[in-house]
């Protein structure tokens, strides 16, 4: 007799694919007329992130804040984002209110720093960090000094791997330095706060990693914008005069590095990006725009 044979099939698990990702939001914008500089974006970076095949992740690159205007504070950057992964827009820069009384800086992913105090050695904060999960460093305070010379000066924003700095004597605060990553398989630091502007005293310098300097002047002198685009870093704050504009702050940009082997990339309609080749792993950085992003 002759039995039935029956061979019990054989399955194999699907193949654990992962990748490592940066991400960092738009900057803060610089605040207006003796004011603080913009915080850097929230920089989020992580290894052995696992993704599927065939499968939709959305992403958002933000971009970074406009300058205050006529006395106003900055604008706060506007969040990236990967999957589940959020980083969040850079804090406002404070600036001097019309009635002499300062700002604060603005919370984001690193905070803005504040502006002068119309009252000579009270200070204004600088704005917070967001704090869970850990993406930045929290501003520094601004403050008006009443001696000669007569100065208004901001604090410096908050940068990705350090504080915006405090207003000393008649310097205004620089920002805080960014953080280097090499995950394009280069060093390349990003995430600098914007520096405080100034009435008559020391500008702050823009922190490294595209943080923009402070201005220094008496006639509505603009704050420098942050720069390079996708450096995520702040904008900085304008020097004196009502109408002086703060920098604005530098976009974010998302970047993902994985395996050659992982799969072949497709990044979907409103997303602009490019995909290089690091020796056995590719890298794709997303500069601009919403959309979907998918490996096959």
């Amino acid at each position: 007799m002759i039995g039935a044979i029956s061979a019990a099939a054989t399955f194999m698990p699907a193949p654990v694919v992962t990748l490592d990702y940066l991400v960092i939001a738009g900057g803060g914008g610089g605040g207006s007329n003796g004011a603080g500089g913009g915080g850097a974006g929230g920089y989020l970076t992580s290894t052995g992130f696992t993704f599927a095949l065939s499968t939709n992740y959305a992403v958002t690159v933000g971009g970074g804040g406009a300058g205050g205007t006529s006395n106003g504070n900055g604008i706060v950057g506007v969040n990236s984002s990967f999957s589940s992964v959020t980083s969040n827009g850079g804090g406002y820069g404070g600036a001097s209110a019309p009635n002499g009384t300062g700002n604060v800086g603005g919370a984001g992913g690193s905070g803005g720093g504040g502006g002068y105090e119309g009252t000579a050695g009270v200070s204004k904060a600088g704005g917070t960090a967001t704090a869970s999960p850990a993406q930045g460093n929290n501003g520094g305070f601004g403050q008006q000094y009443n001696g000669s010379p007569y100065s208004f000066l901001g604090g410096g924003g908050g940068g990705a791997g350090a504080v915006g700095g405090d207003v000393g004597g008649l310097s205004a605060g620089a920002g805080g330095n960014g953080s280097a990553s090499s995950i394009t398989g280069s060093s390349v630091t990003r995430g600098g706060g914007g520096g405080g502007g100034t009435y008559a005293g020391t500008l702050g310098a823009g922190g490294t990693g595209g943080g923009g300097a402070g201005a220094q002047g008496t006639g509505n002198t603009p704050g420098n914008n942050a720069s390079p685009a996708n450096s995520g870093g702040g904008g900085g704050g304008a020097g004196g005069g009502a109408i002086a504009v703060g920098g604005n702050g530098a976009s974010g940009v998302v970047i993902l590095r994985y395996l050659t082997t992982a799969g072949t990339i497709t990044i979907g309609a409103g997303l602009t990006g490019t995909t290089a080749t690091d020796g056995s792993y590719k890298v794709t950085t997303l500069t601009a725009g919403t959309g979907n992003v998918s490996w096959a």
